[in-house]
């Protein structure tokens, strides 16, 4: 009942809103903050009933205010704080609002907001480029990335060499070579040569064997929920690894710092 009611008034607050964006709309707004988003994961996260679109007459999802900033807050607490869904399920049906007002959630930056600023979209170069936000992952030239990222020809093919950033086999360069590529440009102008990441791609290909392991069970059912879920199970895997590294690293350097 009380999930029935919730329900009732998302629907009844979306209906008021008159701005409505399609997927690619949103998918565009929301990697200026979260790079990784991908069409499959919004559509994951309907599946799983933690946002509901509205539908055209031809099935295509439009959504609202209300439901950007409620995909913002999800994301926001998975990267943040590394919290499952089922806890923030939990959170949210906490947060949801009486009938009378306006949900709003906060944003990556603490902010409480309906919308993510349209004006912030195209203010780095990602794939939050609207044009980009298509239904396949983002594909860059060698061209492209060099120029996006303000990458060296000579630092990418030392990322290359190390095996930090791989082309597809057409030569193209996906979002996470994006990534990576734009860190080791930043890392770089501390001093931090492609060569001091190595380690980082051995943990890496370390991480991929055991949690390979773990998930493929759930990747050989049939369907593809089954796969959303052993996409999800990976994700929620490979950030509780981030944290623990992050807090093993944040306890070492408060040693080299005397504290």
């Amino acid at each position: 009942m009380a999930e029935a009611a919730a329900e009732s008034r998302w629907a009844g607050n979306a209906a008021r809103d008159e701005t409505l964006m399609s997927i690619g709309e949103v998918l565009a707004h929301l990697r200026v903050d979260f790079p990784d988003t991908t069409i499959s994961k919004l559509r994951f996260l309907e599946a799983e009933g933690l946002v509901e679109p509205r539908r055209t007459a031809s099935g295509y999802r439009k959504f609202s205010g209300a439901d950007v900033a409620r995909l913002r807050y999800i994301l926001t607490a998975q990267r943040d704080q590394y919290l499952p869904l089922r806890v923030i399920r939990q959170h949210l049906e906490a947060l949801d609002p009486g009938e009378d007002s306006t949900p709003t959630y906060p944003s990556a930056g603490g902010q409480r907001l309906l919308r993510p600023p349209l004006s912030a979209v195209g203010n780095r170069p990602s794939a939050a480029d609207p044009d980009l936000a298509v239904e396949q992952d983002l594909r860059l030239t060698r061209a492209e990335l060099l120029t996006m990222v303000g990458l060296e020809e000579s630092l990418l093919a030392d990322l290359e060499r190390f095996g930090l950033v791989r082309p597809s086999h057409s030569g193209r360069y996906d979002a996470d070579a994006l990534e990576v590529a734009a860190a080791a440009a930043q890392l770089a102008t501390y001093g931090v040569e492609p060569r001091h990441l190595r380690a980082y791609r051995a943990a890496a290909d370390r991480e991929i064997g055991l949690f390979g392991q773990l998930v493929s069970p759930m990747a050989r059912q049939p369907g593809p929920a089954a796969r959303a879920r052993a996409a999800e199970t990976l994700r929620e895997l490979a950030a509780l690894t981030q944290r623990i590294h992050a807090a093993l690293v944040r306890a070492g350097l408060r040693q080299t710092l005397g504290r």
